[in-house]
């Protein structure tokens, strides 16, 4: 390498001095995980692990748990990061011993620093609008003790599920609960959320959710739902609401207080429930990811009867915003794999991610999405100059 081209790659390295800045944010795990060492010579700290692995996120040129170790024994990169050299054992191992709910406890604090959009239309929900949804995401490495997806063609892939519950109007996952990919006993997608359920929130969730026991729960925890149900669902109408202008306007078709028929042994809710439906698009499902198809009614139950009816479809319809963020997730974690194979590792992964896209949000001003991701990482790499990135964020900022 010349001294030119040396010089150039210097300041290809730019992006050093703002995983400096992560270091300080990340600092308070510095001894977790080491009550165990009596010798006092551990090598990887907690803060450490998690300043590499947003290295990792932040560049795409690093796809595994090897190649990070490799990084590590670059002198400039142990300088700037302030770790040492570690093993790949260490790496792998250390995880065990880090306790992820401390790195949860960082990205609630950022979280509060995120503004709401300011979205007067939803201000008389007076809740936390929250969509709920999982999404599975495959290990590079297959792992006996994981559940076992289908994949197709007699072939399977081991994958855990992401537990997501995405603030809908700050545009954020507030919170990722992992477990196995197969949504049975206490991995099931309802059980999660039932664990898992805080006061003043409006959950907004799909047909897999509309569990009569669930909604009990999250009513009794002063919270509320919007749920579609499915096409078969059956209740026995109590009342009709007459509709507005702006209801019709809207799409929506009926809007109804309803007594849920159902068997007796798998509960009933407890509350008064309102069942509004929407006009929609017929489809029926294509491919074996496609999801449910839909007659061309949506079908939305929610225990909230002070909402206008045309508010609560409209709630219901800003769900899709999850879905964006799950694609934009799944391109953070590298083509939608896993670093660690470790429960506890994937763990620390989803919130270094939701680190991740909290700081995009704070720093840019921008909803995290693909496009000022990939412009980030190019900056961060020296392939984009910082007019560039600032010309892409101007171009994704969220309205004032």
């Amino acid at each position: 390498m010349t001294a030119g081209s040396a010089g150039t790659f210097e300041r290809d390295l730019q992006g050093f001095k703002h995983f400096r800045s992560l270091r300080k944010l990340l600092l308070r795990l510095h001894e977790v995980g080491t009550k165990r060492d009596t010798a006092g010579n551990r090598q990887l700290h907690m803060d450490q692990y998690c300043v590499l692995v947003l290295l990792w996120l932040f560049n795409p040129a690093i796809r595994t748990l090897r190649g990070l170790q490799r990084v590590v024994e670059f002198d400039k990169v142990r300088k700037r990061l302030g770790v040492n050299r570690t093993s790949l054992g260490s790496l792998s191992e250390s995880v065990r011993i880090f306790d992820p709910t401390a790195l949860a406890q960082i990205a609630a604090q950022l979280s509060l620093k995120l503004p709401a959009a300011s979205s007067r239309r939803f201000d008389a929900v007076q809740q936390q609008l929250t969509a709920v949804d999982g999404s599975v995401v495959s290990t590079i490495v297959r792992v006996a003790r994981l559940s076992w997806t289908p994949k197709g063609k007699g072939s399977s892939v081991s994958a855990y599920r992401l537990h997501t519950q995405f603030e809908i109007l700050r545009g954020v996952p507030s919170r990722i609960d992992v477990t196995p990919a197969a949504p049975k006993g206490e991995a099931d997608e309802r059980a999660v959320l039932a664990r898992t359920i805080q006061r003043d929130r409006c959950y907004v969730i799909d047909r897999g959710y509309a569990k009569f026991t669930l909604w009990n729960a999250i009513v009794a925890a002063k919270s509320s739902y919007v749920c579609r149900v499915r096409d078969n669902s059956a209740f026995r109408v109590e009342r009709v609401n007459q509709l507005t202008p702006a209801d019709r306007a809207a799409g929506v078709q009926s809007d109804q207080i309803v007594i849920v028929r159902g068997r007796k042994d798998r509960g009933r809710p407890d509350h008064r429930v309102r069942l509004v439906t929407v006009a929609a698009t017929p489809h029926q499902p294509r491919g074996r990811d496609a999801g449910p198809g839909c007659d061309g009614t949506l079908r939305i139950a929610t225990s909230r009867l002070d909402l206008p009816a045309e508010l609560i479809s409209d709630i219901y319809r800003q769900r899709w915003l999850i879905e964006v963020f799950f694609r934009m997730f799944k391109q953070m974690l590298g083509c939608r794999h896993l670093l660690s194979t470790k429960q506890e590792g994937v763990e620390l992964q989803m919130y270094c991610a939701i680190i991740a896209c909290l700081l995009i949000a704070l720093y840019t001003g921008c909803r995290p999405n693909v496009a000022v991701f990939e412009a980030i990482c190019f900056y961060l790499t020296g392939w984009a100059s910082l007019e560039e990135l600032e010309a892409r964020i101007a171009k994704y900022s969220l309205p004032a």
